[in-house]
């Protein structure tokens, strides 16, 4: 445990260093990051104690007063809305709803279902569907095969028979005089006019096409070629001057500047705002202290001392002299008022149901005083049996004792 305790000391200045810290810089930056962090410090430190500040002030406010008046704002809500919405719903929608229920069905289902059942469907059952299935079967179905037989024994063969006399005619008529036409007149005319065409016009056209005119192509095209390689030469230079110009006399100085100038200064402002965060933390941590100790030296001490020596008395006197009375009597008041409740729902549940029993019909219940026929015990069992009969309490002896008695 005392060699945990005692550890080896950490290098100098290792835990104010950034997260990005580069070592290896001269004498001038750190001259000049000490009253850069010394005047971040300045203007850190009171936005840090502010907002510690207001981080107590939200924390304490929180738990003293928005936690409360939560509690008290959903336990007044409970007891104003879903309470009394609960027994609404309970005891005065649901039976509302049944009621309706059974009214609706009373009036609108079954009249329905009887006109249904009663009328519609033995008038469309015996006045259309009978009658209907009595005309396909000894009218349609018969004449629907007198016109099968008609048309497969008369129709079918007659415009078989038409359809090949037709076929004939058409191939005489016409078949013949365009296949005589087409073999012995338009063939030899198209062979004689294409070997014409081939020989006059075609071969000259390949010959011309070439000897003549793909030679010319291809050079035309290699002067082109060469031409736009000059040109993309003479472009190619102009854009590497210009390149060179600009990496020159833009992006080196810019390089330049960013990582000379604008880099280090971003980084110590980051590492000098980073540093000022923790030491005005600290520092605000120790105002803070220090304000509690105070607070708790003049506040809450005597406050505590005036609450242990002068209100706890003072409430155990009225407890015991006033509140104890008072509780007991609420305590009455609402035990009469349950009772009175209790007794108020047993009276709207029986005229429930003997307004329901007098509506739906059904045996009268007996009253909660009146007490049913006694029930008779058989011999020989503990149990009762209503439909038996009352025996005699004390069982008759066997014959063989009556004989030697």
């Amino acid at each position: 445990m005392e060699q945990g305790k005692h550890r080896a000391p950490a290098e100098y200045g290792a835990h104010q260093a950034p997260a990005h810290y580069q070592g290896g810089d001269g004498c001038l930056t750190t001259l000049v990051r000490i009253p850069v962090r010394i005047v971040v410090l300045l203007v850190v430190l009171p936005v840090r104690m502010a907002w510690d500040a207001l981080v107590v002030t939200v924390r304490a406010a929180e738990r003293v007063l928005f936690r409360p008046l939560g509690r008290a704002l959903a336990r007044l809500f409970d007891v104003l809305v879903v309470i009394p919405a609960r027994w609404l719903w309970r005891y005065v929608c649901v039976p509302l709803g049944q009621a309706l229920v059974w009214l609706a069905r009373a009036v609108f289902v079954r009249p329905w279902v009887a006109l249904w059942r009663h009328v519609v469907v033995p008038v469309v059952r015996y006045g259309i569907v009978a009658p209907l299935q009595w005309v396909y079967a000894r009218l349609l179905t018969p004449f629907g095969h007198a016109l099968r037989w008609l048309y497969r024994k008369a129709l079918v063969p007659a415009a078989r028979w038409l359809g090949a006399a037709l076929k004939w005619l058409l191939g005489v008529v016409f078949v013949l005089p365009v296949v005589f036409l087409w073999r012995y007149v338009l063939v030899p005319v198209g062979l004689a006019v294409a070997w014409l065409v081939r020989y006059l016009v075609v071969i000259p056209l390949v010959w011309t096409y070439r000897r003549v005119l793909t030679p010319l192509g291809h050079g035309i095209a290699w002067v082109l070629d060469q031409l736009i390689r000059g040109v993309e030469a003479v472009f190619r230079g102009i854009g590497v001057a210009l390149r060179w110009l600009v990496v020159v006399l833009l992006v080196t100085p810019v390089v330049w500047v960013y990582r000379r100038v604008l880099a280090p200064v971003g980084r110590e402002i980051a590492a000098a705002l980073g540093v000022a965060w923790r030491v005005a933390g600290y520092l605000s941590r120790a105002a803070g202290r220090a304000l509690a100790r105070l607070a708790r030296t003049l506040i809450a001490s005597p406050a505590r001392w005036a609450y242990r020596t002068v209100c706890v008395p003072v409430g155990h006197v009225l407890r015991d002299a006033l509140l104890a009375p008072v509780g007991r009597a609420l305590r009455a008041v609402g035990r009469t008022t349950r009772q009175t409740l209790r007794s108020a729902r047993e009276t709207v549940r029986r005229a429930r149901r003997d307004a329901w029993r007098a509506l739906a019909g059904g045996p009268p219940e007996p009253e909660p005083g009146e007490l049913g026929s006694p029930l008779a015990r058989t011999l020989g069992s503990a149990t009762t049996v209503p439909s038996a009969a009352p025996g005699p309490e004390i069982s008759p002896l066997p014959e063989k004792s009556a004989q030697q008695g």
